[in-house]
């Protein structure tokens, strides 16, 4: 993929698998809703979670996205990570994934006390995009 291509195919809705490092076992990989924001993937957590406890251990993450019909594309994305209060819309990210409805109900319910976002400033790239190979 092209940079442009890459960054139009992040920005997209996927749901997201973030690794991260967990030590003495193999990476820690979750499925995850993001945002990309200024270039960075922003995901909301538990302050207190396996997730957010591995990321600031480890600083570095990689997240992946793919397609889910032939042609296959993926992209994946290593970087620093910083956590912070969170500052993104939370129906923004709900209603990517869930639709308008939902995203209001999930916003009313879910709750928001103890979440921070993650930044992950992608540094590395792996893509591809199977049906350039056809």
């Amino acid at each position: 993929m092209t940079k442009a291509e890459r960054n139009a195919f992040l920005a997209d809705v996927h749901v997201g698998v973030l690794a991260v490092d967990e030590p003495g076992r193999g990476p820690c990989a979750l499925p995850i809703w993001y945002l990309v924001e200024d270039g960075e993937v922003v995901i909301s957590i538990g302050e207190g979670s396996l997730k957010a406890r591995l990321l600031e251990a480890a600083g570095w993450a990689t997240m992946t996205v793919q397609t889910e019909a032939a042609p296959y594309k993926y992209a994946s994305v290593e970087g620093p990570i910083t956590i912070g209060p969170p500052v993104h819309d939370r129906f923004e990210m709900a209603s990517r994934y869930l639709g308008e409805e939902l995203a209001q109900w999930y916003v009313d319910n879910a709750p928001t006390e103890g979440t921070v976002d993650v930044r992950l400033r992608p540094e590395r790239w792996r893509t591809h995009d199977f049906a350039k190979a056809l």
